[in-house]
């Protein structure tokens, strides 16, 4: 039994643990959530997702191999043990290449899940439930778990000839709305019906079957659902346990499953508690941690152009706003209305598409000035309970150092923290 499937059965036996899964491939998260981790003594789940990181660099320019490469090298100065370190895929399957026929676009999601099982990644999202250039619309759960089926079978190959054997754990299903928020604003949601995810279930377990992998269901730990949480450019909405009792128990029936819950970002210590005990075990978090980091960047910049001369600051907000014009690809199908609707959104919006900039060198090296600036001139206590109330309460504590870094990483901490509590990973 491997560590993933240890832990469901803990939480299948009432234990009400979960895990919850950092889903960012920025530097200063992935240090934040090793640290958080760390001073948790628990296991760490970190996943890329098939946009951010593929066989052809993903927007992050970096392979599986690259980013497998990159969190290891971090764990280590961190002294982090890698034993606790699990490394997951999320929504693997065509979801790059919906512009191509299905054909083509398998072809690719092929060759994307056995570059992520060759790199080590032990928990593998299956999903293709997206519609191809050549698809029906929406496809038929068949054939969504007939291609799921089809990855896990490369999935197992891969594994057994990489390493002898497969300890991989899958996931099935995926949320509605798309992976990241919603693009448009959202009132109410549906919950995902009981008979739906039966079925969802019942149509992979037959496609796994079928494709000859049926030896490796009992590794499928999580099932993707709709629970009622979503979040748009500038509301959430907040996870209701009644409106999902029906739902929570069908995994009663399934000794080896729980559910994953997406999108759970900028929900309340309440929700993710009511989440957890309502066998949501293993909760995905992405955007509110590049969100939390922005917002200290920017609380710092404010901090800068108060003792630092104008002609040195570091222009970190310019920076990104001249960036995300000069390269709207990211953000221009999902952020709607006038140019100042536009530009609140570059900055605000809580699904956070500046996320998708920060690989960008020019507002890397804006970033690295800021931190230099504040590193040199120090920074004054009133403007830290100014503008980072919560940090200045730590540094005042003796908790984290008055330093830009620190700073940042301790904002982030703060969504961790959440997280972390609900899924009992948090000591004390």
């Amino acid at each position: 039994m491997n560590t993933l499937q240890n832990l469901v059965q803990r939480h299948k036996a009432g234990e009400q643990n979960g895990i919850y899964a950092v889903c960012s491939a920025h530097p200063l998260v992935i240090e934040a959530a090793l640290k958080q981790a760390l001073s948790d003594d628990s296991l760490l789940l970190i996943e890329a997702t098939s946009n951010q990181v593929d066989q052809f660099g993903g927007y992050t320019g970096m392979t599986p191999v690259d980013f497998r490469n990159f969190v290891l090298e971090m764990a280590e100065l961190l002294q982090f043990p890698t034993e606790k370190l699990i490394l997951g895929g999320d929504h693997l399957g065509p979801n790059r290449w919906q512009g191509l026929n299905a054909d083509e676009a398998m072809r690719n999601a092929d060759d994307l899940i056995a570059a992520y099982v060759a790199a080590g990644f032990k928990k593998i999202h299956l999903d293709c439930s997206m519609s191809c250039l050549d698809d029906p619309v929406p496809l038929s759960d068949e054939i969504v778990a007939e291609r799921a089926a089809r990855l896990a079978k490369i999935a197992e190959k891969t594994a057994i000839s990489s390493f002898g054997l497969s300890d991989l754990s899958y996931v099935i299903g995926t949320e509605v709305p798309v992976p990241g928020g919603a693009a448009e604003a959202l009132n109410e949601l549906e919950v995902t019906s009981s008979a739906a995810a039966i079925k969802t279930i019942e149509c992979h377990q037959a496609a796994f079957d079928t494709a000859g992998v049926a030896d490796c269901w009992s590794r499928v730990i999580g099932l993707v659902v709709q629970p009622g949480v979503e979040f748009d450019h500038t509301g959430v909405i907040d996870y209701c346990p009644e409106k999902a009792v029906s739902l929570s128990t069908v995994v009663n029936d399934y000794e080896h499953l729980v559910f994953e819950a997406h999108s759970t970002d900028y929900q309340t210590d309440t929700a993710y508690k009511a989440l957890v005990e309502g066998h949501f075990a293993i909760l995905k978090v992405g955007p509110a941690l590049t969100f939390a980091m922005r917002e200290a960047l920017f609380n710092l910049c404010d901090i800068e152009e108060e003792i630092v001369a104008k002609a040195h600051c570091s222009n970190l907000r310019e920076m990104i706003e001249q960036q995300m014009c000069n390269a709207p690809d990211y953000w221009n199908k999902y952020y709607h209305g006038d140019e100042h609707q536009q530009r609140f959104a570059r900055c605000y919006s809580f699904s956070d598409r500046i996320r998708y900039y920060w690989p960008n060198e020019q507002i890397h090296h804006a970033q690295e000035t800021l931190f230099a600036n504040l590193s040199r001139t120090g920074i004054p206590l009133p403007l830290l309970s100014q503008y980072l109330p919560e940090q200045f309460q730590a540094v005042r504590a003796g908790l984290i150092e008055s330093e830009p870094k620190a700073l940042v990483l301790d904002k982030i901490h703060q969504v961790l923290r959440s997280y972390a509590k609900a899924c009992k990973q948090i000591k004390g």
